[in-house]
């Protein structure tokens, strides 16, 4: 039986198709296309059969898979993760124990060369792999024997990316991200903890639409998602630039929404979409409820010094100091002006005085020398 195409599958859910017109527009818009490739999004949608996935599960807590449920448009979790079910997937799919394995063996047959896929969470390497079991095998055995007919895969989160807390010193299970583990296929990282729903699906249907793998960065991870840093697309960027920071969550600054810089925000050094795309249907994100970036998209966050303790000095935007020296400049920049203008200003007035009094000696001599 041959796999139905996505549009099908959208209008078997009962959608219309403007919702489904919509969906290719915002998934265009999500993945920086210009407004002229929405209908070749569309027709692939439209034409293209199911993309086969396998989803496996290793050291992680699923907030990946939560993240994807929860994108802001429906028919991603109708329709993307639903087809993608059909496959592999040990969270949602309704099958267990040997149905399931049966499942996925079959999948890697049938499709062989054909399937995406996709791991959520780190690998443990210590003491044979024990630490994570599947059916007997170790994650290790699960990654190598689905890695292999894959025609490309996508590590999901920071856990399958660079380790995550899992990875944290001392690292006792030697959690082990899937790019040093596997070699010789195509790597999509799509960091985070979580990532951001629709940059998850963006991805899947950038596969679907144009059949290769997105742009990526010197680290592996899409550029149309993380080639701005946060700090870039914060709405309170104008108040660093200014030297204007919280420096207390409880202070009046706090209130008047200031920079969180000096209470260890990481956007200046953080790459994601989360000022842009935001969170929960675009309604926020971390920043914006009043919490500073704590770097998740970024490798070895956790060991990264404190997350409510601001980072000595950063590069990057024109200005190579610390915030205190920011906010100095800035104030020192503004004491300079007032002073000066206030200079200026005696200055002219002892002017003016000066003339006056000129013009009045003058006078007086005229006066003195008249007969």
């Amino acid at each position: 039986m041959q796999q139905p195409t996505y549009y099908e599958e959208v209008l078997r859910k009962g959608y219309s198709r403007r919702d489904f017109l919509k969906f290719a527009t915002m998934m265009a818009a999500f993945m920086g296309l210009e407004g002229t490739a929405i209908g070749q999004v569309a027709k692939a949608l439209e034409t293209r059969r199911r993309l086969p996935v396998i989803w496996l599960h290793f050291q992680e807590c699923t907030c990946c898979s939560e993240s994807f449920i929860r994108s802001s448009h429906p028919i991603v979790a109708d329709i993307l993760l639903d087809q993608i079910s059909l496959d592999y997937t040990e969270t949602l799919m309704a099958a267990s124990g040997f149905q399931a394995e049966a499942a996925m063996r079959d999948t890697i047959k049938r499709y062989n060369g054909e399937y995406i896929l996709c791991v959520e969470g780190s690998v443990p390497m210590e003491a044979d792999g024990v630490y994570c079991m599947i059916g007997g095998k170790t994650a290790m055995q699960v990654l190598e024997e689905a890695a292999e007919g894959a025609k490309a895969i996508i590590a999901w989160g920071s856990c399958a990316c660079s380790g995550c807390v899992q990875a944290a010193k001392p690292n006792p299970t030697s959690a082990t991200p899937i790019h040093k583990l596997v070699k010789g296929k195509p790597i999509i990282k799509v960091p985070g903890c979580p990532p951001i729903g629709e940059v998850m699906a963006g991805v899947i249907v950038h596969l679907v639409t144009f059949d290769r793998i997105p742009e990526l960065d010197n680290l592996g991870r899409p550029k149309a998602f993380y080639s701005k840093r946060v700090h870039d697309t914060c709405y309170r960027r104008p108040f660093y630039d200014a030297g204007l920071y919280v420096e207390s969550f409880d202070d009046e600054n706090a209130k008047k929404g200031y920079c969180l810089y000096k209470m260890g925000c990481k956007g200046p050094v953080t790459y994601n979409a989360c000022g842009v795309t935001k969170w929960n249907g675009g309604t926020s994100f971390p920043i914006q409820s009043g919490h500073g970036c704590i770097g998740c998209s970024e490798e070895n966050y956790w060991d990264n010094g404190r997350l409510y303790e601001r980072a000595s000095s950063f590069a990057g935007f024109g200005i190579e100091s610390t915030a205190d020296k920011i906010g100095a400049i800035a104030l020192g920049a503004t004491t300079a002006a007032l002073l000066g203008h206030a200079v200026m200003t005696n200055v002219r007035k002892h002017k003016m005085i000066y003339d006056l009094e000129e013009e009045g000696r003058a006078d007086e001599q005229q006066l003195n020398a008249e007969p």
